[in-house]
């Protein structure tokens, strides 16, 4: 975790609590998990950790800007840190990889959007269909 990040929140008014602390570093080490991916990955380091401090943790993280979710499926929202460079997601429905775009690849389409009066929150896009691999799979 970034001593950044730290600073982020401690200037907030939240402390760093350990609990806080490694709930960040395990969005960092994942990349994109959901909240029970973090459950997980957090009791390898402390079984003090219930499902509840993640749910609360990840929102308090959202709400000051330390971390992002989104929708790669029908379940649980995935987890991100905004560490990573601006970006969308690509989500194949037939082998289910998971593709990061930057931001700056859908700039014609948020400049239509713009040109209608909205403002597109592209880090929270997801666009679902088939991948290269799975379009040509005559399976």
């Amino acid at each position: 975790m970034s001593d950044d990040l730290a600073d982020r929140l401690r200037n907030s008014g939240y402390r760093l609590t350990p609990q806080r602390e490694l709930i960040l570093r395990a969005v960092d080490r994942l990349g994109h998990a959901t909240p029970e991916e973090i459950l997980a990955e957090v009791r390898q380091a402390s079984s003090a950790v219930n499902a509840s401090t993640v749910y609360r943790t990840l929102e308090v993280l959202e709400q000051l800007g330390l971390v992002r979710h989104t929708h790669l499926s029908d379940r649980a929202p995935t987890y991100h840190s905004v560490t990573d460079h601006e970006h969308f997601h690509l989500v194949c429905r037939k082998c289910q990889r998971v593709r990061s775009v930057d931001a700056g690849e859908a700039q014609a389409f948020v400049a239509v959007l713009a040109e209608q009066g909205f403002t597109a929150d592209v880090g929270h896009l997801t666009v679902f269909g088939h991948c290269h691999d799975c379009s040509e799979d005559p399976s």
